[in-house]
């Protein structure tokens, strides 16, 4: 990996967890670690619908990235919720208010999808594995591996 790269998320995480110090945080390895359990989180996807027709998680559910009505989430406030992103900004936001909105047991992928498949973890896109990602602008793209950005 490029120093710069490691940089730039460096940077962007501290900015992430600056603007936001109430939201928690889970990493790649956590999150990979706790899907491998009977007790797996609810995932909320916090992009647009052509980001997420790109890829996501497997059995993520989308959510619009400025909501403030969570009643179609139909899950109990202490559900445990893990929201990403492209790189964790707008789901922060949503996370926080998911907290505000009573969610208990939320918290924000850190690095989302862009660390997630960087590191060689699966996506999705109608059920079926790919390898590539939306890289919601061509400023943001950069921080994914050469191989990865969907720019169609």
């Amino acid at each position: 990996m490029n120093p710069l790269d490691r940089l730039s998320w460096s940077a962007l995480k501290l900015l992430i967890r600056t603007q936001f110090p109430k939201v928690r945080h889970i990493s790649v390895d956590e999150l990979t670690n706790w899907l491998e359990s009977d007790e797996k989180p609810h995932l909320l996807d916090a992009r647009t619908e052509a980001e997420y027709d790109v890829s996501h998680l497997k059995n993520a559910q989308r959510i619009d990235p400025d909501t403030h009505d969570f009643s179609d989430l139909k899950v109990p406030l202490e559900t445990p919720i893990v929201v990403y992103c492209s790189v964790g900004y707008r789901s922060s936001q949503v996370v926080d208010r998911l907290q505000q909105a009573g969610f208990t047991q939320v918290m924000n992928l850190e690095g989302s999808i862009f660390q997630w498949a960087n590191e060689g973890k699966p996506v999705y896109s109608q059920g079926q594995l790919v390898r590539r990602v939306h890289p919601y602008s061509p400023a943001w793209g950069y921080l994914l591996k050469g191989d990865l950005p969907e720019l169609g």
